[in-house]
């Protein structure tokens, strides 16, 4: 079982797909949270995806989105445990941790945030997903370029926690998450 050694917090990541490009990428670090001798992780209780266009010829960020590709699109991002590239990865894939997808029906003026369900919010200490890693990775694609003098953003809002875990959870945490990478 968990206990934790702190209070919910935030950590925040901004991928950005930039003018004729597809893909954005970052990463979170985590070496200040993951501590591997005192067997402490980080608790993730929900992630949130925040979408925004940006026209940097004029500098300003807004919810408009037909200028940014200029035609009809589909965005996702996700959140995982280990480094992807700069590939979507599939759902069954254990370190995957959130997702979020959105799409542009730019001829009817359309926007829709689907067909992605993940659920991305965990709950308190006993449902949260518990990372033991020491970086996050953000991936965002574009199904099309983005338009010249414009950027899509994807910020990746993460509530999380210190916690100080089991032996026994720590090493099947640990388990899995190399598991994964195989």
């Amino acid at each position: 079982m968990a206990k934790s050694k702190t209070g919910s917090f935030w950590l925040t990541e901004t991928v950005t797909i930039g003018t004729g490009d597809t893909t954005g990428t970052g990463t979170i670090d985590l070496g200040a949270y993951v501590d591997v001798g005192d067997q402490q992780a980080l608790s993730i209780e929900s992630v949130d995806v925040i979408w925004q266009a940006h026209n940097t010829a004029a500098d300003v960020y807004h919810s408009w989105f037909g200028p940014v590709v200029g035609g009809n699109a589909a965005f996702d991002v996700q959140l995982t445990e280990l480094n992807p590239g700069s590939v979507i990865i599939t759902a069954d894939d254990n370190s995957l941790v959130a997702s979020a997808a959105m799409s542009i029906d730019d001829i009817n003026n359309v926007l829709s945030f689907g067909p992605d369900l993940y659920p991305d919010n965990f709950g308190k200490l006993d449902e949260s997903r518990m990372v033991v890693n020491d970086s996050l990775y953000v991936v965002a694609k574009s199904t099309i370029a983005i338009e010249a003098n414009y950027a899509l953003l994807a910020t990746v809002r993460i509530k999380a926690r210190i916690v100080k875990l089991s032996t026994k959870d720590w090493m099947a945490i640990a388990i899995q998450s190399t598991a994964s990478d195989n």
